[in-house]
């Protein structure tokens, strides 16, 4: 939604300053002209009704200063300055976001005091504007819109999924603790087959050794062999899982599987709608020529970029996804550089395993990321190294409109931005 600000100062001496503190129902907005005359911070709801006080408020105070250019500044505050910002998309305003993170370092300055209020917050936006630092707002529109929706709400339902897997192994851990040592992975077919049908030990054993292995054997599509049955069987018949309480907790398994089924039945739904989606994206077939880079992860990452067009070298958009880099020196002491992550989490999560996928052997960053290793350097930074790449090599192919080439030339434009 934000893009690192320009060099050039957005205020001038025709520019009203709005600063608007976001809430849940309450909004509190705040004037300042170039002149120093303001409007102490007012009142706004988040309805239709507040909106229009705001413009018609803003509006006023314009013409009255003979002013040409409003600025609206905003808190970066979750879904709640949502709406607002997208009803101050249809006026003839520039919208720009300002770091929490600053407010909460500049606010003493004011009065020397600690303290948060509604009221005080929008004169501490002010002044760091007007000392230009903020993010330029960037909303997405059309089918880059859906395509963010349904990317967050896909990591939502995976974010949910992975808990009701921890809680699965947990109460399996319980009745049937060595169901782990055999089947390590509760995510696999077979596994979650089993756990639905034969969640305790003693339904294992009442199923047979020839049956069970049959079972397994079908289900695992021949991968799983006899004694891997044999081991589990075995494994039920010694078990020392708990008696008491069998009941409740076979009850929440039954539960438990159920809803991760209905998310995975959502997972693959929202997949197959962007998919339908990023055929309407001309961009998208670029960044899909990646080798490592699929369909889910493309539509991420145009939903939270918006528009390549906004950042005018990658080094921007390497600062809006939160993977720059920063050190902490002083002196003699020279500090280890970190990413700052300041920027859109989502954006640098996908990357991580976009960036995982390319490491692997025969993928297209898979020496490089030797090299890393090589040089001593741990696996966890090699990674975040690597998404840097990729960042930077996804700007330039959508920045020169073409589809990626493992084979190009040391001159090429992509060697030179990734």
């Amino acid at each position: 939604m934000s893009k690192i600000q320009k060099p050039n100062k957005i205020i001038n001496k025709k520019t009203l300053l709005v600063t608007i503190d976001i809430g849940k129902t309450t909004n509190y907005a705040y004037m300042r002209c170039p002149n120093g005359d303001d409007v102490k911070p007012f009142k706004i709801s988040n309805t239709r009704r507040g909106f229009n006080l705001l413009w018609k408020c803003v509006s006023e105070m314009k013409q009255r200063y003979q002013l040409t250019d409003v600025v609206v500044g905003v808190e970066s505050t979750g879904p709640y300055g949502i709406p607002l910002m997208y009803f101050l998309d249809t006026k003839p305003v520039t919208q720009v976001l300002v770091n929490t993170k600053h407010t909460k370092k500049v606010k003493e300055l004011l009065d020397n005091s600690p303290g948060k209020s509604d009221k005080k917050d929008p004169y501490v936006m002010a002044d760091i504007i007007e000392l230009n630092r903020w993010l330029h707002v960037v909303l997405p529109h059309g089918v880059v819109a859906e395509l963010r929706h349904y990317s967050h709400s896909l990591d939502r339902h995976k974010t949910t999924r992975t808990g009701f897997y921890n809680q699965l192994q947990g109460l399996i851990f319980q009745i049937f603790p060595e169901f782990h040592q055999v089947l390590k992975d509760v995510t696999t077919k077979t596994a979650q087959y089993l756990i639905r049908h034969y969640p305790t030990p003693q339904s294992i054993v009442n199923l047979g050794l020839d049956e069970l292995t049959a079972l397994i054997k079908q289900k695992s599509h021949g991968k799983m062999k006899a004694d891997r049955a044999k081991q589990l069987y075995d494994a039920a018949q010694h078990s020392v899982g708990i008696r008491d309480g069998l009941v409740s907790i076979t009850q929440e398994i039954g539960h438990l599987v159920a809803m991760i089924d209905q998310l995975n039945g959502y997972i693959q739904e929202f997949e197959a709608i962007i998919s339908d989606l990023l055929t309407q994206v001309p961009i998208s077939r670029y960044l899909l020529s990646v080798k490592g880079y699929g369909k889910v992860t493309v539509a991420c990452i145009i939903g939270e970029i918006v528009d390549f067009s906004q950042f005018e070298v990658k080094e921007e958009l390497v600062k809006y996804s939160g993977l720059n880099l920063f050190e902490i020196s002083s002196g003699a002491h020279q500090g280890q550089k970190h990413i700052s992550k300041r920027g859109r989490p989502l954006l640098r999560k996908i990357l991580f395993f976009a960036a995982m996928n390319v490491v692997r052997k025969g993928g297209i960053y898979h020496d490089k990321y030797q090299a890393y290793l090589d040089r001593g350097m741990p696996k966890l930074k090699a990674l975040t190294a690597i998404s840097r790449k990729l960042l930077r090599l996804t700007y330039a192919l959508v920045r020169d409109q073409r589809e990626f080439e493992l084979h190009y030339s040391a001159d090429d434009k992509f060697r030179q931005a990734a």
